[in-house]
Parts: C-alpha cells; sequence; structure tokens
C-alpha cells in the first residue's frame, strides 16, 4: 500500500494552499473506485494513503503541476481502521512517506518527489524481495520524476490545450487523436495545426504513455515490499511512531526551506 506525504514549498512566504490542494485532490478523477482522503497533518502538510498504484501517479503528477509542493511517496504496510483518518494508521509506508519527503526536499534542481521503501525505512530486510523491492521504488521514482519535468515544464497556453484534450476523453496517444484535436481546436477557438504543435511541444502524449510504467513500477514495489516485509522477524521491523500536531520537527525542514 501507499502513503504520500505532501509538504507546501517556501511556505512561510507564501499564502497556506493546503485547503486549496486537499480541494482539488477530493476532486481528481482516480481509477481507485475507493476515493483516498488526504488531510492536514501538521502544519502546511497533506497525508493520504492510496491503494491503487495509478491513483498514486495522478495525484503526484497533479500535485507537480503548480510547482509548490513536495512529494513523498512511501511503500509499504498501512494499518488503518475502515473510515478513520489517515492520522490515526500505522505502519511501514507511514515512515517511509516521511523520509521520501525529506529527500524530495534535499532534490536541488531536480524534481522534488521521492519513493521510498518500508523495509528502508530500517534497513532491517535482506533478501530477493527486499533487493526487488528497494530497485522497483527506485525505477519507479526516476520515471516520476521525469514525467513531473513535462508536468513542471508545460506553460499556460500548453496546460489549457492539454486540460481541454483529457475534458474530451482523448488520453491515449493514436486514440481518436485527429477528431479529439479538431474538437479542441474549436472550443479553444484555434486552428487544428496550432492543436497539434501544442500537443507535441506539451510532450503530453509522451506522458500518456509512460504513466502505465509508473503504475507498474510502483505496483511491483509494493507486491516485493510486502513480500520482503512478511519476511522480517517482528522484533527487527522498524518501529512507527507518529507526530502529533505541533511536534514537527526541524530535521522535515532543508536549509533554504521557508
Amino acid at each position: 500500500m501507499f502513503v504520500m506525504t505532501i509538504d507546501q514549498r517556501g511556505s512561510t512566504g507564501d499564502q497556506d494552499r493546503v485547503p486549496a490542494l486537499l480541494d482539488q485532490l477530493a476532486g481528481l478523477e482516480l481509477p481507485d473506485p475507493e476515493q483516498p482522503v488526504f488531510e492536514r497533518s501538521v502544519g502546511d502538510e497533506v497525508q493520504g494513503v492510496v491503494r491503487d498504484a495509478s491513483a498514486v501517479v495522478e495525484i503526484a503528477l497533479h500535485a507537480l503541476r503548480g510547482g509548490h509542493w513536495y512529494i513523498g511517496i512511501g511503500v509499504g504496510t498501512v494499518v488503518l481502521p475502515p473510515h478513520a483518518s489517515p492520522r490515526e494508521g500505522t505502519g511501514t509506508a507511514f515512515v517511509a512517506a516521511r523520509k521520501a519527503v525529506e529527500l524530495a526536499k534535499g532534490a536541488g534542481s531536480q524534481v522534488p518527489l521521492s519513493v521510498v521503501p518500508g523495509i528502508m525505512a530500517g534497513e532491517a530486510a535482506k533478501g530477493v524481495a527486499a533487493a526487488e523491492g528497494v530497485q522497483a521504488c527506485a525505477n519507479a521514482e526516476a520515471v516520476l520524476r521525469l514525467l513531473g519535468r513535462l508536468v513542471q515544464d508545460r506553460t499556460e497556453a500548453q496546460w489549457r490545450v492539454v486540460d481541454a484534450l483529457r475534458r474530451l476523453g482523448a488520453r491515449a496517444q493514436g486514440q481518436g487523436r485527429h477528431g479529439s484535436q479538431k474538437h479542441v481546436a474549436l472550443e479553444l477557438g484555434i486552428s487544428e495545426q496550432s492543436v497539434s504543435r501544442t500537443v507535441l511541444r506539451s510532450g503530453w502524449q509522451e506522458e500518456w504513455a509512460a504513466r502505465p510504467a509508473a503504475s507498474m513500477l510502483l505496483g511491483f514495489a509494493d507486491s516485493r515490499v510486502g513480500r520482503a516485509e512478511k519476511d522480517v522477524p517482528a522484533q527487527q521491523q522498524v518501529p512507527v511512531r507518529r507526530q502529533g500536531p505541533g511536534q514537527r520537527k526541524a530535521a522535515d525542514r532543508i536549509e533554504g526551506d521557508t
């Protein structure tokens, strides 16, 4: 399972963007039939438990779009009663998500996203499954950062075309592409040639071709991490500590993040 911790960048010099993000996440059309619940955890941070890998990709890319967030994705076990708040959850995925968001803050000029397996939080697990889980998380992170670069580099004009394409249901390269672009041109009052050039420059087709790869890698990571965690003796498993309101550590910030 996945835990996502999303922390606002430069929050002390900016408005509180958490309410708007929570509204946006609640309105996303996700493949997971059980809509994940995100809540403010502490300060300018939100956290949620996500069961579907494709939903993780959608949420991560949406958060990266505005350039205002660090995204940490933890892969591991989650203990959460039905209908309970994410703040009540425990498990290695929460620990991994905390470590992931800290790594995202230290990404420098790279896309501020990181994927961490729960087995790495305590470095207790060994074996084939653990190694495969760690590698799958690293591969998923690499693909998500590539996709995130496409998303972050889009101009407002490109987003108008991309958003229109999504509204019209053209979600796959080559599927109804000509007709969809024609409809977008009519909707936006621009030429079909302009729409075609914008689609090419925006990397929209490349994004949707690569999204399944990111989802597949996250799904494989989840299965391997789960297998590895089952192999860890109970006495070796990393203890899970949750932070209450107002207990955020200074380590959650990096130099230059205000």
